[in-house]
């Protein structure tokens, strides 16, 4: 019987190496996302959109990546893996293993791009809103590879464009007879059609807000350093709590908040505190 709906088998390991090193999606979109970014930035710098000399983005990519990696592996520790971790102290540096916080990257990341920006002596905001302008399409390679991990389910749904996660029944990508094992779940009614939420986040977080960012980057309006900024944490923010609608949460706040929305709620705070310095300065 064909259930109707698209069974995921997609291996997240493109070639496997040794032991847990391997080739991996996962990896191989960070690696796409900061290229792209290091490309857009050379340009910009070219352009003389942005203020700082072609030769410095190399150095300021590195303190992306380092950020981006330290942070979003560290969230993800401590906002969603603590019990685990405080019984495991090495579980931080099993980075094989999964595990990023998007939340978390982004703290890593501002603070590698202010102490950047610090020791260059370049104005702060103006780095973040080129970054801001190049990131998201670094969200988008990331929330693909989501999907293709079979990760970060969404919650189940009866649409047509509903996806069957093999993983929810335990059962891995490209084993044999993984088709007819999934469709004997799903008649048994143990495996559960639901919304590839992962695709929903590459769009509404990465997507639309890259086009929109590189959309306002040419408008005269915000050539004041912060906008941009303030405007990407606002519309960021938005995409995200409407994504967790969609996507099984792994924490609930009194019985309806994730915790991904209450974090992104708390991206509005320094959204506001920047519009408002902008305001101030212009």
């Amino acid at each position: 019987m064909d259930p109707g709906f698209y069974i995921h088998n997609i291996d997240p390991i493109l070639v496997q190496l040794w032991g847990p090193i391997a080739v991996r999606w996962y990896g191989l979109s960070y690696v796409a996302g900061f290229v792209v970014g290091f490309l857009l930035l050379s340009r910009w710098s070219k352009e003389g959109w942005f203020r700082i000399p072609a030769e410095e983005v190399q150095t300021l990519i590195f303190y992306a990546v380092v950020g981006v990696m330290l942070g979003g592996r560290l969230g993800f520790v401590l906002l969603y893996d603590f019990p685990q971790w405080r019984e495991d102290p090495w579980l931080l540096f099993r980075v094989w293993q999964g595990g990023m916080a998007s939340h978390g990257g982004m703290i890593g990341l501002a603070l590698a791009v202010y102490l950047f920006a610090r020791s260059r002596r370049i104005p702060f905001l103006h780095v973040t809103d080129a970054l801001v302008c190049a990131g998201p399409i670094g969200i988008f390679f990331g929330r693909v590879a989501n999907f293709i991990n079979g990760e970060l389910w969404g919650r189940v749904t009866s649409v047509r464009w509903a996806v069957l996660f093999p993983q929810e029944a335990g059962l891995y990508p490209s084993q044999p007879g993984l088709r007819e094992e999934a469709v004997r779940l799903f008649e048994a009614g143990l495996l559960h059609p639901r919304h590839p939420s992962q695709l929903y986040a590459a769009l509404a977080e990465g997507l639309l807000v890259f086009g929109l960012m590189l959309w306002l980057r040419r408008s005269t309006w915000t050539a004041v350093d912060g906008r941009l900024s303030a405007i990407f944490l606002a519309v960021y923010a938005v995409g995200r709590i409407s994504v967790e609608f969609f996507r099984v949460p792994e924490i609930v706040y009194w019985g309806w908040l994730t915790q991904g929305q209450l974090l992104s709620l708390l991206m509005i705070i320094p959204a506001v505190i920047v519009w408002k310095r902008v305001k101030c300065e212009k």
